[in-house]
């Protein structure tokens, strides 16, 4: 039984965007860094990977522009909480007082 190789994101990167370039095909890339790969690591790269990993940056390119967009979202809802949680601990102030004097009467 082989174990099963992992390849390191940068890596990964490197391949996907050079298929996206579309200077080689992907079994031609597949090839040449299963052969680099094969004298450092023994590690091996299959057209099929290639092709995973290409789809993969494709689809998450979008998520690189939107990562600032996620941060102000963030800090706002983080605001916002703050703000709730001094609300229930006023509310929860106000609540016991009631239950003080409503005793008293």
């Amino acid at each position: 039984m082989s174990k099963r190789s992992t390849h390191r994101p940068e890596f990964k990167a490197k391949v996907a965007m050079e298929a996206i370039s579309g200077r080689k095909t992907i079994q031609e890339m597949a090839a040449d860094h299963a052969i680099e790969l094969r004298n450092a690591a023994h590690l091996s790269v299959r057209p099929i990977q290639v092709s995973q990993w290409k789809w993969q940056l494709l689809d998450g390119a979008s998520e690189l522009f939107t990562r600032g967009m996620k941060s102000m979202d963030k800090d706002e809802g983080q605001a916002k909480e703050a703000e709730l949680f001094q609300q229930i601990g006023r509310l929860q102030m106000e609540l016991e007082w009631l239950k003080k004097k409503s005793q008293l009467l």
